[in-house]
């Protein structure tokens, strides 16, 4: 065979690239003579020609790092990752893993250059016998390389060529070492080894792996827990500790197989090995939290998540979902949130009180403060899961399908608010009204227009109200009792679209994504929606006509310390006047004539809206006060059409039917006492009674004996008339 040939053996392969490593490396191979043979000798210096070894740097991008959420104090409330692992600096790390991790794996680490050459040449003799590359011999610094070329990978086909065991990525590993070795110190090198090693049970890293294998800081690993770190980095899926008896077996015998080495090198004595060879694994296993499924807050998780995937605001983080979705789990971002554990928790138990988790129907209340749009709180009665026997959801139950939700519930007379904010922005007065039907007909298709110009009137339907409470309504009166054929017939006077128009100035938008239903009957709630979206528009009334789109995140810090604030995007789109006005007669639902009246207020200024939609399907309450707005929805996800609310069990009691005051009201009160407890109370603006005090030409053809507007008091007013039972209408 010619001498080129030998080298294109694989053991002429291994020859020649053990030649050039240790020329390379300055270093003499002991026991290896070049042959006399001048052939031979031409031969190895064409092939360390064709190794072309010289120093590379390399691409080092940035660790995949854990994004942490933090709640408004502070306090972390979820993570993502695509790899767990919390860098640390080496000055972090307790000594004694420092010298095992180097006892194990190159115990010559601050000896040697680039290439071990005494750890090659016992490999090499290994590989020449069993013809070829069994045995590694890396250093500690090529096995960086390797776990740099491992992590950039983005395809299955560049992770099998990082692992893959030829010379050629030995070749390589060489150059980026070489390289490495001029840059770096030891130390610093050791630092991004242990930093970016696995040591499996999903653990990546020093620091995270002390946490889930011993619960500890990497800074106080003992000694046999160090051995054991040690011992798991070299096979680390075949020793993992969660994955079963034999895993964990393997693991004890590579930490003792690591004791042994210690001792064999004096870093410790005999004693001390024996001493922790006797110790049982002590693994505990502690879980990664990650993802929404393990946060405390599940549905606000989802929130986050989402908005930083689809919120155009975040776009420095990849212009598409996908994009911000990788830069999520590894950028190793800290993002602080605007969820009050104390708001959080007030919703928490105010829902449980009064829905069980194994309730067909489902309770879901946002909270949001006026002014800024931040979201206090996202609580709902369902447990956020999988498992479909325990009734838990995998969706977000309190946001729209933007946000992980599902499609929402009709949204009933909630909606009613915005045709009141219509007419008083078109002039009418506190005591205009007008003369509501038991039951109401469009006159013609040309009576309702949607914004598109269609006539959509419905001459051949009619709405009808709750026992056929009927009569001359003002303003305020139909308000507090949710007079159906009042708000329809009203619509009809103001204008569908300009009512429309008003309700998505305020950030109204179906659950679903879909173009809003503009029908007749949108003043009764017919579209689908969630509380943070009714939360979001009650709350611009409550800041005097200032809308604040729906806020979960107020600051992230990118891995190196810099910082981006994000500042309320709010905008005036109510006259604050016309606020005022709704604010008041919204009061007034609280009082003895509105459909709170058996629930009650919360002893401060505090407006509100009940919704109950057509047979029962859905029942909300969304209110405010000028420091927090909420919103809560109650329908079964199966179906609410299908499933109503009614002939039901919900929290333990029976129920023939459920308004929206018997159960999404009272959630909201006790949210509410618990939540503002330790705040003062904040008076409404007083209405400004020259512009909407009195009435004007929608004045009652004659008032009632003893009535009176409520306009002073906000709670009297008129009687409400026969059929009226203390609960509003459909």
């Amino acid at each position: 065979m010619s001498v080129r040939g030998i080298f294109q053996t694989s053991t002429g392969k291994a020859i020649a690239l053990l030649l050039a490593l240790g020329v390379a490396a300055g270093v003499l191979v002991a026991g290896i003579t070049l042959p006399a043979v001048g052939g031979v000798g031409v031969g190895i210096v064409t092939a360390s020609n064709d190794l072309d070894i010289k120093p590379e740097d390399l691409h080092e991008p940035p660790l995949p790092e854990k994004t942490i959420v933090l709640d408004a104090d502070g306090q972390q409330i979820a993570q993502f990752y695509d790899q767990y692992r919390a860098s640390v600096p080496l000055t972090q790390v307790a000594d004694v893993m420092k010298t095992a991790i180097i006892s194990i794996e190159d115990y010559r680490f601050y000896q040697h250059g680039p290439i071990d050459i005494e750890g090659t040449v016992r490999a090499l003799a290994k590989n020449l016998i069993s013809g070829g590359v069994s045995q590694g011999g890396s250093s500690i610094t090529q096995q960086y390389v390797k776990q740099v070329m491992l992590n950039k990978a983005s395809t299955k086909q560049e992770q099998n060529e990082a692992l893959a065991p030829s010379y050629g990525r030995k070749l390589n590993e060489l150059r980026y070492a070489m390289g490495l070795e001029r840059k770096y110190s030891k130390d610093e090198i050791l630092e991004k080894y242990l930093d970016i090693a696995y040591f499996g049970a999903g653990a990546n890293g020093v620091e995270a792996a002390a946490e889930r294998f011993f619960g500890v800081s990497a800074a106080h690993l003992n000694l046999a827990q160090a051995a054991t770190l040690a011992g798991a980095v070299q096979q680390p899926n075949n020793t993992d500790p969660s994955a079963g008896k034999k895993s964990r077996q393997r693991l004890v015998a590579r930490r003792n197989t690591v004791l042994d080495r210690m001792a064999e090198l004096k870093k410790i004595t005999p004693q001390q090995a024996e001493e922790a060879m006797s110790k049982p694994l002590g693994y505990k296993g502690t879980p990664l939290p990650g993802g929404c499924e393990a946060s405390p807050y599940p549905y606000f998780c989802m929130y986050v998540r989402a908005d930083i995937l689809t919120n155009p605001v975040f776009s420095a983080f990849g212009k598409t979902a996908e994009e911000r979705n990788v830069f999520l789990k590894r950028g190793g971002l800290t993002i602080k949130t605007t969820l009050e554990p104390k708001t959080q928790a007030a919703a928490d138990k105010a829902i449980r009180d009064r829905v069980y988790a194994t309730d067909n129907p489902v309770a879901a209340e946002a909270l949001v403060e006026p002014g800024t749009g931040e979201i206090k709180a996202m609580a709902a009665s369902r447990k956020y899961g999988t498992d479909a026997r325990k009734k838990e959801v995998s969706y977000n139950l309190v946001a729209d399908a933007a946000h992980g939700g599902g499609t929402g519930f009709q949204a009933g007379s909630t909606f009613k608010v915005f045709t009141l904010l219509t007419a008083l922005e078109k002039g009418w007065k506190i005591d205009d009204g007008l003369s509501a039907p038991a039951g109401y007909t469009a006159p013609g298709s040309s009576a309702f227009k949607n914004c598109r110009g269609q006539n959509i009137g419905d001459p051949a339907h009619t709405v009808t109200n709750d026992e056929g409470s009927g009569g001359f309504k003002t303003l305020a009166t139909g308000t507090w009792q949710s007079v159906n054929t009042f708000f329809v017939e009203l619509e009809q006077k103001v204008g569908l679209c300009d009512v429309v128009k008003t309700a998505k100035s305020l950030g109204i938008k179906r659950a679903d994504g879909r173009p809003l239903q503009e029908f007749e009957t949108f003043t009764l709630g017919i579209n689908e929606m969630d509380p943070v979206t009714v939360a979001t528009a009650y709350a611009a009334i409550a800041a005097r006509g200032e809308y604040c789109p729906p806020q979960a995140i107020t600051k992230i810090t990118d891995r190196d310390g810099r910082t981006t604030t994000y500042e309320p995007r709010c905008r005036q789109v109510l006259d604050p006047g016309v606020a005022d006005a709704a604010a008041h007669i919204m009061k007034g639902v609280f009082g003895p004539q509105g459909t709170m009246s058996a629930v009650g207020g919360i002893g401060r200024d505090a407006a509100g809206k009940t919704g109950t939609t057509d047979g029962y399907s859905t029942a909300w309450f969304a209110g405010f006060t000028p420091d927090l707005a909420g919103a809560v929805s109650l329908g079964d996800p199966r179906g609410a059409t299908g499933h109503k609310l009614s002939g039901v069990t919900i929290g333990g009691r029976y129920y023939s039917v459920v308004f929206g005051a018997d159960i999404s009201g009272r959630i909201w009160k006790s949210t509410m006492l618990k939540a503002l407890r330790d705040t003062e109370a904040t008076p409404f603006r007083p209405v400004d009674g020259a512009r909407f005090g009195g009435c004007g030409s929608g004045c009652a053809p004659q008032q009632p004996s003893g009535y009176d507007s409520g306009y002073d008091s906000g709670h009297d007013g008129v009687d409400p008339g026969p059929g009226f039972a203390g609960r509003e209408d459909f």
